[in-house]
């Protein structure tokens, strides 16, 4: 397991300059051993920092798999990895030689009774969101994409890159990744679009 100060969403690509010998250590057994795809598991850290140690661990994280490595002459390395998905933490273990847990794969849970189903036009709706608030961070004078990407058909991965791309917090995205079902996700997202959109128009007054 790798302990993050941000959120890992599936679908979403995350590079790493890794220099603490404890993961090191990590990439390099990766690399060892005959696992294919070379996967580990993130997660968000609730309090403390990345590097050191003694930091406290959300409950649900993402599973990566490694794309790319790149080892430097000192032995450090780069590492471009990307989210599959999402795992539950049953137990940690003793961080020897690095973090490690128990994990099961939690795929999305049944719909709420009445909820409404998800469907393209309830993605698009998302997806103007985002482009209502990256239209405001313009105006404050904030870079950012002039045009979002296209986002996938499959309506899953949409929401995962909806919620990547938008100007949300990392707290809002930890809500997207543990939101139980597809519905309910895209309601996590859809509130913390609503108070991105506020902030954006009070910081514009």
């Amino acid at each position: 397991m790798f302990p993050l100060g941000s959120v890992v969403l599936p679908g979403g690509a995350l590079p790493l300059h890794i220099f603490e010998p404890r993961y090191r250590q990590l990439v390099a057994d990766l690399l060892a051993g005959d696992q294919q795809p070379m996967e580990f598991g993130t997660i968000m850290i609730d309090r403390g920092r990345e590097v050191g140690g003694g930091e406290q661990r959300a409950a649900v994280g993402t599973l990566v798999s490694i794309v790319d490595v790149q080892v430097s002459d000192d032995g450090r390395f780069g590492v471009i990895a990307v989210g599959t998905e999402r795992v539950r933490v049953a137990e940690w273990l003793p961080d020897d030689p690095y973090p490690l847990a128990m994990v099961e794969r939690w795929p999305d849970e049944p719909a709420p009774v009445g909820a409404p189903k998800v469907d393209e036009a309830m993605i698009d709706g998302l997806r103007q969101h985002v482009e209502r608030c990256y239209a405001l961070a313009r105006e404050l004078g904030e870079e950012v994409p002039e045009q979002l990407p296209m986002s996938s058909a499959d309506v899953e991965e949409a929401i995962y890159e909806l919620a990547s791309w938008s100007p949300t917090t990392v707290a809002d995205r930890y809500a997207v990744l543990a939101a139980p079902s597809l519905s309910e996700r895209v309601a996590v997202l859809a509130a913390a679009l609503d108070d991105a959109e506020a902030v954006l128009k009070f910081r514009g007054s």
